[in-house]
């Protein structure tokens, strides 16, 4: 991240000026918290594919809602993540359908909703019930954006429950070594749910705090953003193979795809190379972290 922090820097010294950067950690704050709850999921062992269809929906709900609920229409949409990542861990857990495969499959219900309340168009919010509800979370406190105080404040209560609670200690022993944790008498089917289960209400946050940044919602708004979600866990150093890092990883790993993107923004690279980039960091994270003991086959 410092690397690329003095590569931009040499080209444009304005770009390491402490209100750009925090401009730059603010852009994120969609992905970071995104990227929080898939690193639950990931810390168990598993992949969460449906984050950025639910993001999608949250925007869409988020925005029919406001007339009716207000503020509240938040906390209602993230339950409903809530419930689409209960959904996935208990297809998982229950069926035995592998994670990106049952995450896969209810993101594509939670993208089918999206169309059709939206009725596959964008929707707008109203400006003043807008700053009524939402206000608080587009204004700053000592030059820092709220939103970015909201993200942090969420990923504090991520490292929480995994570094402080039962239900943290057991995500470690499940990412560490599964059939031990069931052996020592673990209910290990209910922990997934949960690990899924958080990481489909903070899909659904981030997609409030994307619909509330734009004033609407839309069906493809968090488009392209599920590729950088996993990079920066993979990258921040939580494997596939889970039991390692965690959500302060998470943020270090968030931090250094907002810089590379914000570099290949200043070098004028479009967005298609910037997808086949992080495609090949994707590769290259998931090669040199995975834990091939736990993998002997791959297939």
């Amino acid at each position: 991240m410092l690397a690329a922090l003095l590569v931009v820097g040499i080209t444009d010294i304005r770009f390491l000026l402490p209100e750009n950067l925090v401009g730059l950690a603010s852009d994120i704050v969609p992905l970071f918290i995104m990227a929080e709850g898939m690193t639950l999921v990931i810390y168990i062992g598993g992949i969460d594919l449906s984050s950025q269809s639910v993001a999608n929906m949250a925007t869409v709900l988020t925005t029919l809602e406001l007339p009716v609920l207000g503020a509240g229409s938040g906390a209602v949409v993230a339950l409903a993540g809530l419930a689409f990542g209960a959904a996935s861990g208990t297809v998982t857990t229950r069926w035995k359908v592998p994670s990106f495969i049952s995450t896969l499959a209810v993101g594509g219900i939670a993208l089918s909703v999206a169309q059709f309340a939206s009725g596959q168009q964008a929707l707008h919010m109203d400006a003043e019930m807008r700053r009524h509800a939402f206000g608080w979370m587009l204004g700053r406190t000592a030059g820092v954006p709220h939103e970015l105080l909201i993200a942090l404040a969420l990923g504090a209560i991520a490292w929480f429950v995994q570094t402080r609670m039962t239900a943290g200690r057991i995500f470690k022993a499940i990412g560490t070594a599964e059939p031990v944790a069931v052996a020592s008498g673990v209910s290990v089917g209910r922990y997934k749910i949960l690990a899924f289960a958080l990481s489909g209400m903070f899909a659904a946050i981030a997609g409030v705090m994307f619909s509330v940044r734009l004033s609407g919602g839309s069906p493809t708004l968090a488009e392209g953003f599920l590729l950088p979600a996993i990079v920066a866990v993979l990258v921040g150093g939580t494997p596939l193979t889970g039991g390692v890092g965690g959500v302060l990883n998470t943020l270090i790993g968030a931090l250094i795809v907002a810089v590379v993107r914000a570099s290949m923004l200043y070098l004028n690279i479009p967005a298609t190379g910037q997808q086949i980039f992080f495609g090949f960091v994707l590769i290259t994270a998931i090669a040199t972290t995975i834990d091939r003991s736990k993998m002997r086959v791959v297939k």
